[in-house]
């Protein structure tokens, strides 16, 4: 089970694309990890952020992260459709120029 999982690991894509050249082992942020992220409070009589204003700003992060990823997936499927169209198209032209009898 462990040799299938590590396998299924390294044939997953990367969000970051093909010809990011970044270590295995690094995970992009999700932005479910953006939402829960806390921060502790600072010590008392040191300045700090207000709370509220930090947790709107990182929801607004995590849903402007969230349209990139979804932008990312119908980008990708659109390519793997026009991949899959442009591979049919030539297998076409090579039966069409087989039965033709050329020959390349």
């Amino acid at each position: 089970m462990r040799v299938f999982l590590r396998h299924a690991r390294r044939n997953q894509r990367s969000v970051l694309g093909s010809t990011c050249y970044r270590s295995a082992h690094y995970r992009p942020l999700r932005p479910w990890q953006v939402r829960e992220r806390q921060f502790r409070p600072t010590p008392l009589g040191r300045r700090g952020l207000d709370p509220r204003e930090v947790a709107e700003f990182l929801d607004r992060v995590a849903g402007d992260l969230a349209a990139v990823y979804d932008a990312l997936a119908e980008s990708r499927r659109e390519t793997d459709r026009v991949k899959n169209a442009l591979r049919r198209w030539q297998s076409e032209q090579a039966r069409a120029r087989n039965e033709r009898g050329y020959d390349r």
